[in-house]
């Protein structure tokens, strides 16, 4: 497949990294020299120092046999126009990073497939739905539905009240427990789990179950007496904080504290009336305990500073807000974040280059999550008539190492999968795998 990438910002190099891993004939272009000389030397690509919105060097990028051309630059407007052109030039399909959720209304969106855009990424939509389903659970850290919730995955942080720690998987796995363990994040190092691991105390666990059992994975996280959310206090009143609130369920009470005067009476324009606006700083402790946050139970810091943000969510966290959820552009700052206890860290560039890695992958695979602090993958394949994976009990099937199955849907029904399960044809798998690895497991699928 040869997909060229416009913009080498961090959407665009986070994306070439991920692809170029997958054996793909990625080309990345940008105007800027330096940023490419960082990319060229260390990963399987070629690079093109020239404008995404120019006829020649569009031609010379050979953009006439590309399957995808995806423009994700800081400007939407020249997003928009390098896909026109790219498509009028020969491209197949194409993608474009845009800023405007109007866009994304279906008339618009047929509009511009006719003009030749074919899909829209808005990142602030695809951040606050993120944030929306971390602060549902304030004990869970991520969260993620298969088939509308037959299946769950979910991750959450293990401390001393935890009922697992310590236990060899293989003793866990003898009581006919109603989840599957997917992976293991310890420090830096995701671990896929086999019988000789056990949890230890602050790993962050990543488990697969069906809706029935989210209580019981509760109460063995130790997380029995962690608050449930009814009040939110947002720091920062950007584009993200307004399509959060939009999405917040009506059980929600928010309140967005911005700096910005103008800024604020804008706000009040967008948001409806259950949400207050507060003019002021979110980092005055003053104004948060004079505002309620003693009675608080989620704080989102979602300013355009990720120092700012992580430092507010970590004050938070000392008057006693229950779950903390911090912006962080800077993707050196990530694992700092996790390390200081940041619950929940949204970086909007991950995300968007997530969403569209997804749509890189054959159709077979239906469903594909990056998770933000694993450095791992979950994958929804559809299994074929006579796949492999069909062939013998999935112990015996040889799946490469860091690589696990962690549940499938089968006719609408969440299933948790043991290795003497045995896949079938149409089933739905779920499979968790370190980084990289999508394209080696699909050969089992299909």
């Amino acid at each position: 497949m040869k997909i060229i990438i416009a913009g080498a910002g961090a959407v665009g190099t986070h994306l070439a990294k991920l692809l170029s891993g997958e054996k793909q004939d990625i080309i990345l272009m940008d105007e800027n020299e330096e940023r490419l000389s960082k990319m060229g030397n260390n990963f399987d690509l070629m690079t093109i120092n020239v404008s995404p919105t120019s006829v020649s060097g569009l031609k010379n990028a050979g953009v006439a046999g590309a399957d995808l051309f995806i423009a994700v630059t800081p400007d939407e407007s020249r997003n928009m126009t390098a896909c026109m052109l790219a498509n009028n030039l020969g491209a197949k399909k194409t993608v474009a990073r845009i800023d405007n959720h109007e866009y994304l209304l279906p008339k618009n969106k047929e509009f511009f497939s006719q003009l030749g855009v074919h899909s829209l990424i808005y990142p602030e939509m695809l951040a606050a739905k993120e944030i929306v389903d971390s602060v549902k659970m304030s004990w869970i850290r991520q969260w993620w539905e298969f088939a509308g919730g037959a299946l769950i995955l979910l991750g959450t942080k293990m401390n001393e009240k935890a009922e697992i720690l310590n236990i060899p998987l293989y003793e866990l796995g003898s009581q006919n427990i109603p989840f599957h363990l997917v992976a293991i994040k310890r420090g830096n190092t995701t671990i896929i789990p086999r019988g000789d691991d056990s949890i230890r105390l602050n790993d962050v666990v990543y488990f697969t179950t069906t809706k029935k059992y989210i209580p019981y994975i509760r109460k063995i996280a130790g997380k029995e007496n962690d608050a449930d959310i009814r009040n939110v206090m947002i720091m920062g009143g950007s584009r993200i904080a307004v399509r959060t609130v939009q999405y917040m369920p009506e059980y929600m009470q928010t309140k967005i504290i911005e700096n910005d005067f103008n800024r604020c009476n804008r706000l009040t324009e967008l948001v409806n009336n259950k949400v207050m606006i507060i003019n002021g700083d979110g980092r005055d402790i003053e104004l948060l305990l004079e505002e309620g946050i003693k009675n608080t139970e989620a704080f989102v810091a979602l300013t355009g500073n990720a120092e700012t943000n992580i430092l507010a969510c970590l004050a938070a966290k000392r008057m006693g807000v229950s779950k903390t959820v911090a912006e962080v552009e800077n993707i050196d700052y990530i694992s700092m974040a996790e390390s200081l206890d940041i619950d929940t860290v949204i970086n909007k560039k991950f995300i968007a280059a997530s969403h569209i890695y997804q749509m890189m992958l054959d159709a077979d695979v239906s469903n594909v999550k990056c998770l933000t602090f694993a450095n791992a993958d979950v994958a929804e394949f559809t299994v074929k008539k006579d796949a492999r994976i069909t062939k013998a009990a999935v112990k015996d099937i040889g799946l490469p190492k860091g690589a696990t199955i962690g549940g499938l849907i089968r006719n609408g029904e969440g299933i948790l999968v043991t290795g003497n399960t045995v896949i079938q044809e149409n089933d739905h798998v779920v499979v968790f795998c370190l980084g990289m690895m999508i394209k080696k497991l699909e050969k089992y699928f299909n």
